[in-house]
């Protein structure tokens, strides 16, 4: 990729835009013929309040990430209000599956870090010649090991949104990743 690198975050406030930019992103991929896989992650929303997130799989297949409220089987991890549900069934098939020009990742955040096994998948697509468009939080807190990876690895090219950059930012993402798919022979 152009500058060194192959992968491409997105970090900033919640409700900035960081997925739809990702949606564009991959809207302009697919009329490119770049071959993609990935998920991501939705706001469930019940009377205009936010009660949970499912995780979207790039082909349509969609399933519980997190909701408010009690774990009724007693087995999920909370963060904040949200009791965390198992995705695993659907991420790590994702990013165990053939290998794609990009691989989508929104979002690597606390949720997901529940999972080992994500994590671990997560660090050995950095180590093939896929490139990685994802978002990851704003850095707040007590730092999370993998955003920090993801945050701090030379071959990311991370991109803070707000108001300004919105609507620039898909622009120079399809570039970086197209020209990624050229430099690497990827189809």
């Amino acid at each position: 990729m152009a500058h060194g690198y192959q992968h491409v975050f997105l970090t900033g406030p919640p409700g900035i835009g960081k997925t739809t930019i990702i949606e564009k992103v991959c809207k302009e991929l697919r009329l490119k013929s770049i071959s993609m896989k990935g998920f991501f992650t939705a706001e469930l929303r019940e009377d205009g309040k936010r009660v949970g997130f499912d995780i979207i799989s790039l082909d349509g297949n969609r399933c519980p990430l997190a909701r408010i409220g009690i774990d009724s089987e007693g087995t999920g991890p909370k963060v904040g209000q949200y009791v965390v549900k198992s995705f695993e069934s659907v991420a790590l098939p994702i990013l165990q599956t053939e290998m794609s020009h990009v691989t989508v990742l929104d979002e690597v955040g606390k949720m997901e870090l529940f999972s080992q096994r994500f994590e671990l998948a997560v660090k050995n697509v950095f180590a093939t010649n896929t490139s990685i468009l994802g978002t990851i939080p704003l850095q707040k807190g007590r730092p999370i090991p993998l955003v920090e990876f993801i945050r701090t690895h030379p071959s990311v090219k991370l991109f803070t949104v707000d108001y300004k950059n919105r609507d620039s930012v898909p622009y120079e993402i399809v570039n970086l990743l197209a020209s990624a798919g050229e430099s690497h022979g990827k189809p």
